[in-house]
């Protein structure tokens, strides 16, 4: 497995490209803003895009999925209980406000447990509301990608609708922290002192939890 973080400026955003090296095939975690830079980037790595997943249903982490979909076919994974998010009037408007294009509606709704197989590479679904309902955390033996639900130094907002502060904390804890210390922790923004960290770093320096 190859994994390629992608730096996105506009709100300091990380997409990410899970690549599996025996097929050639991708997933794509997160895609916005600029779905150019993407596509580029995959394609000079030598990798073909199959799925794009969403680890939550916001504007800033979904408003390239159309363009990446257009040009690859690839299918749309997000948890059940963002779907209607992903696709909706709302998102529509702030993804075009953000430079991108409203998203199709997902392919694939995913649920806690769920495994999305990328070529031979296989990806487990954990769900962890509490900075959305339906956010989810994508993890593969040795990497742990996060989205807005653990930052590095940090944890998500909960003050938009469907944020639960109480239930972010017991997802981060009870889902999270019970995986091996030297877990990569891949965020969904670049707002810490590095743009990655591990579970045992956070278990021990992250003051929010």
């Amino acid at each position: 497995m190859e994994t390629k973080q992608i730096f996105l400026p506009r709100m300091a955003n990380f997409c990410y490209m899970i690549g599996d090296e025996e097929t050639g095939t991708a997933a794509v975690i997160d895609p916005a803003f600029d779905a150019k830079k993407i596509l580029s980037e995959i394609a000079a790595a030598g990798y073909k895009i199959t799925h794009v997943i969403n680890t939550h249903g916001h504007a800033d982490h979904v408003s390239a999925n159309s363009d990446i979909i257009k040009a690859t076919g690839a299918m749309l994974c997000i948890h059940q209980a963002d779907a209607s998010q992903v696709a909706g009037i709302l998102n529509r408007s702030l993804s075009r406000i953000l430079g991108g294009k409203g998203s199709p509606g997902a392919d694939c709704m995913l649920s806690d447990g769920d495994t999305i197989t990328v070529g031979k590479t296989v990806l487990r679904v954990i769900h962890t509301p509490g900075h959305t309902p339906g956010s989810i955390c994508i993890y593969t033996k040795g990497n742990l990608f996060t989205g807005d639900t653990l930052f590095v130094g940090a944890v998500g907002r909960t003050d938009l609708p469907g944020g639960a502060t109480a239930t972010l904390l017991s997802s981060i804890r009870e889902k999270l922290y019970i995986l091996p210390d030297e877990t990569v922790v891949w965020p969904g923004h670049d707002y810490g002192d590095s743009p990655s960290s591990t579970i045992g770093r956070e278990k021990t320096e992250n003051p929010f939890t």
